[in-house]
């Protein structure tokens, strides 16, 4: 009688791992990734704009990037902060 209470709480456990999770932790999860998206494209942005140089193909190289960062920054949601 033990052993299958226990296999029908192993069965148990698995149901609930397969079983979606909460609109709440799905929440939550898509939050943290938008932010780590965030921070990595605002440290991206801020190495662009410490770059130095006195080629004029680098430097467009460098706007172009900078402009699609900012556009991927836009989409977040992200405002630029003085």
């Amino acid at each position: 009688m033990s052993q299958g209470s226990e296999n029908k709480s192993v069965e148990q456990q698995h149901a609930e791992d397969a079983a979606p999770r909460p609109a709440a932790a799905n929440t939550q999860a898509e939050d943290a990734e938008r932010k780590r998206k965030r921070q990595s494209l605002e440290l991206q942005r801020e190495r662009i704009l410490s770059e130095r140089t006195s080629s004029p193909h680098r430097r467009s190289a460098l706007e172009n990037a900078l402009a699609d960062i900012e556009e991927k920054l836009a989409e977040l949601g992200w405002t630029i902060h003085l």
